[in-house]
């Protein structure tokens, strides 16, 4: 699957691009999914590096974070080597156009431009096949997460 070449996949240049990116995850697990706010935003927001994907329009499509170092060494079994992928949202009207996959390889990007050799997640379960499709391999029982069943997974850089 190829992102549409109308898309714009970054990191995030400021506040703007940050409420963006809280925008879409407002839209799709608080709104959507029923994830309490409270829950969604955390205080791991402030320190993460946050990709955001864009529509030719300008329009925010999709976003996700890394967390790495101190922050992702408590979700990824302690070692400081690998980052963590979470909060990854697209909107609804965004779906199937290869803005998740796209913002996973750039997350994947980052993590490598800050030394990190792997890649971990936690995926609702329903997004198994997805995170396969990109190298990804579960690990552990399932366990819930906001009330959501999920997976832990990880893929070597």
């Amino acid at each position: 699957m190829s992102v549409p070449a109308a898309v714009l996949v970054r990191v995030t240049e400021g506040a703007g691009d940050r409420e963006a990116c809280f925008a879409v995850r407002r839209e799709v697990f608080v709104e959507e999914q029923g994830v309490p706010p409270e829950v969604e935003y955390d205080e791991y927001d402030a320190g993460a590096v946050h990709l955001l994907a864009l529509g030719a329009d300008g329009r925010p499509l999709g976003t996700g974070r890394l967390l790495f170092g101190p922050e992702a060494v408590e979700r990824t079994g302690g070692d400081a080597a690998v980052g963590s992928l979470g909060r990854l949202a697209v909107g609804r009207a965004a779906r199937g156009l290869g803005v998740g996959a796209a913002l996973v390889r750039g997350i994947e990007d980052a993590a490598r431009e800050r030394g990190l050799t792997a890649v971990d997640l936690h995926a609702q379960t329903q997004a198994l096949g997805f995170y396969e499709r990109l190298g990804y391999a579960a690990y552990g029982p399932e366990f819930p997460d906001a009330g959501i069943p999920h997976r832990a997974m990880r893929r070597a850089l």
